[in-house]
C-alpha cells in the first residue's frame, strides 16, 4: 500500500487508519514528522499493520518509476495507492505566478497520472488493486482564490472515471475521495469568519475532519468496496449538499 503526502494532515490520517486496519502502508514524502515517528511506533506496537517512511520529492516525476519499481522488488505486489500528495496554495489567479501554477499541477496532476502508471503495472499482473484519489469539492463547486487548485482536482475526477472503465475488467478499482474544508494546513489562510461560514452552510453544521476522509479510503480499500469504482465520495458534513 503506498499513501503520497502521508507525513501530516490528511495523508497521515489516511495512512494511521490503513494501518490500523492491517495494511501495510509506505507513506511517501520529502520529510518525516513527528506525528508521523509517533504512528508508526504506534503500529509497530499493536501487531497489527506497519507504517513506512519513504523519503522522496515526488516532483522529481522522472525516477517516479524507479522508486515504484524499488518497493516492489523489496515488498512484493502493491496492492493500494493513495494519491494524496498536493499543492494547495490560495491566490487569485491573475495573481499567481507562472512556476507556482506549473508546480501546482505538476504535483496534483501529473505525479497521480504517473503514480498510477507505474503501479499498475504491479495490479494488472496480480488482476486486483486499488486505486483512490483525493480531490475536494472545490472540483465542482469553486471557490473564489483558489482556481488552480480547483482545475487539479477537477482533473482528478475526470481521471478517476475514465481509469477506473479501463483498467475494471483487470480487477482493479479505481475512486476519489472529496473532503471539504476541514482544520488542516491548507485552510489555514482563511479567517474564522470564512469558517464559520463554511460551518453554518453544511447540513451537519460542522466541519468534518481528517479522520472522516482516512474512514472512507479504508472503506474503499476493503473488500465491502469490492463493486465501487469510478465513484467519487463527498466528505463534508453535508457542505454540497
Amino acid at each position: 500500500m503506498i499513501v503520497t503526502g502521508g507525513s501530516r494532515g490528511i495523508g497521515l490520517a489516511i495512512a494511521t487508519a490503513l494501518a490500523e486496519a492491517g495494511y501495510r502502508v509506505h507513506v511517501i514524502a520529502r520529510t518525516q514528522t513527528e506525528q508521523l515517528e509517533a504512528a508508526a511506533a504506534q503500529a509497530a506496537g499493536s501487531g497489527r499493520g506497519a507504517l513506512l517512511f519513504q523519503s522522496f520529492d515526488l516532483t522529481k516525476t522522472a525516477e517516479l518509476g524507479g522508486l515504484v519499481k524499488g518497493l516492489r522488488k523489496e515488498h512484493g505486489h502493491i496492492y493500494g495507492l493513495v494519491n494524496n500528495a498536493g499543492l494547495g496554495t490560495p491566490g487569485m489567479l491573475v495573481m499567481t505566478r507562472e512556476p507556482d501554477i506549473q508546480r501546482l499541477l505538476q504535483l496534483n496532476v501529473t505525479v497521480p497520472l504517473l503514480m498510477a502508471k507505474h503501479v499498475l503495472q504491479s495490479m494488472m499482473v496480480q488482476r486486483q488493486g486499488r486505486i483512490v484519489n483525493i480531490a475536494s469539492i472545490v472540483a465542482f463547486t469553486g471557490y473564489s482564490g483558489l482556481s488552480a487548485y480547483a482545475a487539479s482536482k477537477a482533473a482528478m475526477l475526470g481521471f478517476t472515471r475514465s481509469l477506473a472503465r479501463e483498467v475494471g475488467q483487470l480487477g482493479v478499482t479505481v475512486n476519489a475521495v472529496a473532503p471539504g474544508f476541514m482544520e488542516t494546513e491548507m485552510t489555514k489562510a482563511m479567517n474564522e469568519e470564512q469558517r464559520e461560514q463554511i460551518q453554518r452552510r453544511a447540513a451537519l453544521k460542522r466541519l468534518a475532519e481528517p479522520q472522516d476522509v482516512a474512514a472512507a479510503v479504508t472503506f474503499l480499500m476493503g473488500e465491502g468496496a469490492r463493486n465501487v469504482t469510478g465513484a467519487v465520495l463527498t466528505v463534508d458534513a453535508g457542505n454540497t449538499a
